[in-house]
């Protein structure tokens, strides 16, 4: 048996030194070498095509998909190289194939077929032998068991993933559960203390009627909203100058208290303000513009004829100190698609640790 397949490879080899017809047509040589004529089963070997011709000639090498020849796979196609020689008036062009085979046997590699200029040159054929594994010759019979599993211990490169998406993951929760805080006790994010001086009440009240004189409410089409401010800047002046609680009494009851301590000349046009602004409130009256200047300028003159002015040598009044207890409604928005946007985080985090952990396991 050794014979015959020694005879065999002896035969491929002289057929390999027989050059192809039209190889050297043209000044234009095709050749194909293998490193080895013998290998084992799955061992890899080399085949390098060189295609000799000149500077201009346009080359095409053949074209293979995954197989070179039945029972011979390609494994891998290295891109072609070019080399120029003589003064750049000829070129070599190169390909190297690395081939192997699963099948124990003698394979024909016919020509390679190289289109030099639209016309067909080959190589010479080759020839390559694959030998089965060698056998132990004194126990033929003997079958081995599979090899166990490797367990590959694990790196630092393995766990440095998981080990810094662990703190985001925390600092980001954190960040959440302290916005949830803020957000539950409507609080602000930030505290902010302003520090004002204390004025006297009719000053007070002359700063918000010229704030909503100059906001004009009533000429943006919201005639209760501006009533409303008007008159709670009045019940306010009140509260303060007059020392009672305003705010929780009626039109009426207001103006009852009033006329017993104060000149009743004075409260003929506070009342009808009040009268107005009740029907704008309760029954959807519309007042004209003229009238609501006017019962601004209402409001004006029972402050400047009610109001007190502070004596010269008295001792100024302490500066007010308050702090900004709840957030407004944009803040709250915000806090809550930060609030949303940190879940989706953490969601997404958690997910990715886990599969880290996941591929480092199993």
């Amino acid at each position: 048996m050794r014979n015959n397949r020694l005879r065999i490879a002896i035969l491929l080899m002289l057929l390999c030194l027989f050059p192809a017809v039209g190889g050297w047509a043209q000044g234009v040589t095709v050749d194909a070498s293998i490193d080895s004529l013998q290998r084992f089963i799955g061992e890899q070997a080399r085949i390098k095509l060189e295609v000799s011709c000149g500077a201009g000639q346009k080359v095409q090498l053949p074209l293979f998909s995954d197989t070179l020849v039945t029972g011979v796979e390609i494994i891998h196609a290295a891109p072609a190289d070019t080399q120029y020689l003589n003064n750049r008036e000829r070129m070599l062009v190169t390909q190297e194939y690395t081939v192997t085979s699963f099948d124990s046997a003698s394979y024909y590699i016919p020509p390679f077929e190289v289109m030099v200029d639209g016309a067909p040159h080959r190589s010479q054929s080759l020839a390559l032998m694959v030998y089965p594994m060698p056998l132990d010759e004194e126990n033929p019979e003997a079958i081995f068991p599979p090899k166990d599993i490797m367990q590959i211990p694990l790196a630092w490169e393995d766990w440095k993933p998981v080990v810094w998406k662990l703190p985001l993951l925390i600092i980001i929760i954190v960040v959440m559960v302290y916005l949830i805080v803020r957000y539950m006790d409507n609080k602000p994010i930030i505290r902010k203390v302003k520090v004002e001086p204390k004025l006297p009440p009719h000053e007070q009240a002359m700063h918000e009627i010229a704030r909503i004189k100059e906001e004009k409410s009533w000429q943006k089409g919201d005639p209760k909203g501006y009533y409303t401010e008007l008159t709670d800047v009045i019940r306010v002046y009140i509260h303060q100058r007059f020392g009672f609680n305003a705010m929780e009494k009626t039109s009426a009851e207001i103006i009852d208290y009033l006329q017993e301590s104060n000149d009743k000349g004075a409260l003929e046009d506070l009342r009808q303000l009040f009268q107005t602004a009740d029907l704008v409130k309760f029954a959807k009256y519309a007042p004209l513009l003229n009238e609501n200047d006017m019962n601004l300028m209402s409001a004006v003159e029972f402050i400047n004829q009610t109001k007190v002015e502070p004596d010269p040598n008295e001792k100024p009044a302490p500066t007010e100190i308050t702090v900004e207890e709840k957030r407004s409604r944009r803040t709250k928005m915000l806090l809550l698609g930060g609030i949303v946007v940190l879940a989706i985080l953490v969601v997404v985090v958690i997910y990715l640790v886990g599969a880290d952990l996941y591929n480092l396991f199993f």
